[in-house]
């Protein structure tokens, strides 16, 4: 979870200015969290508390309503009656790491993420791109094969996970889509040797740099493992302490014992357990 947040902050200072190299320095003096990781906070929440997913958006997401939401996401954030509004955006799978890490079956885990983008993307490539983000995240903590990730999400969402880093870069540009999103953050998973590396190729194909950099490393931080202590001393650093003692929260209990054994629900320890 803090190597989606990680990312998240790492690209925020090209999302406005992309780039097409990954020479740059890691964590930028003007890197910040945006809406991606004020989101997936939201998500952790919901699934240590109650799944309410909806309920701790607008509980989370209104105490920093300056995070850099879209237009369409903060009018809904902000309404007294908010409903979905058919997005197919890629908001639904910034937000869907918790759900990976959290979740000890397939059908658990893809139940969850359609139920969390359903509450404002509920067109179907919003929930699809939540859907695959979530399930990239539990493969990879789970089996550690890319090939198995590689071939199970192709199938499954029919992304092309065939192309290479280097060749979308020099022809992709700034996209919102779900589906101009969630197979080019994996990918840059896939064309990756360690987290660091799988982020720089992220924020390298000079698109929507911060929610690229989210999906992709979550993904990556659950295939390598934890992240370095500077990464993680950093992301303390930048986020408020509400936002930290979540994701301390979060990882006390679910990030603690990536092979803990699946059950037949699939469900999470109760609430303040330990995993």
């Amino acid at each position: 979870m803090i190597g989606a947040i990680a990312g998240d902050i790492i690209g925020s200072v090209y999302e406005a200015d992309p780039i097409k190299t990954k020479r740059f320095p890691l964590f930028h003096p003007q890197g910040r969290f945006t809406d991606d990781s004020v989101l997936t906070i939201a998500t952790a929440m919901a699934v240590l508390e109650d799944r309410d997913y909806r309920r701790w958006m607008l509980e989370i997401g209104r105490r920093y309503l300056h995070a850099g939401y879209g237009g369409a996401f903060l009018q809904w954030l902000l309404s007294d009656t908010p409903r979905p509004y058919g997005s197919w955006g890629n908001g639904s799978a910034m937000r869907v790491s918790p759900i990976g890490l959290a979740f000890d079956t397939v059908d658990t885990v893809l139940l969850e993420a359609r139920r969390s983008a359903e509450i404002s993307h509920n067109h179907p490539e919003g929930i699809k791109g939540a859907q695959a983000a979530a399930l990239a995240v539990f493969l990879a903590r789970s089996t550690h094969d890319k090939t198995l990730i590689q071939k199970e999400l192709a199938d499954r969402f029919g992304y092309n996970l065939e192309r290479s880093v280097e060749s979308i870069r020099p022809s992709y540009r700034f996209d919102i889509s779900c589906q101009g999103t969630v197979p080019e953050a994996i990918i840059a998973f896939l064309n990756s040797d360690s987290y660091e590396d799988a982020v720089r190729n992220a924020v390298s194909l000079g698109g929507d740099s911060d929610t690229l950099a989210c999906i992709t490393g979550a993904v990556a931080e659950a295939y390598y493992g934890p992240l370095a202590g500077k990464i993680r001393d950093k992301v303390k650093a930048i986020l408020p302490a509400d936002l930290w003692a979540i994701v301390e929260r979060f990882c006390r209990t679910f990030c603690l014992h990536p092979s803990r054994p699946e059950t037949a629900a699939g469900s999470p320890p109760a609430p303040g357990a330990k995993g």
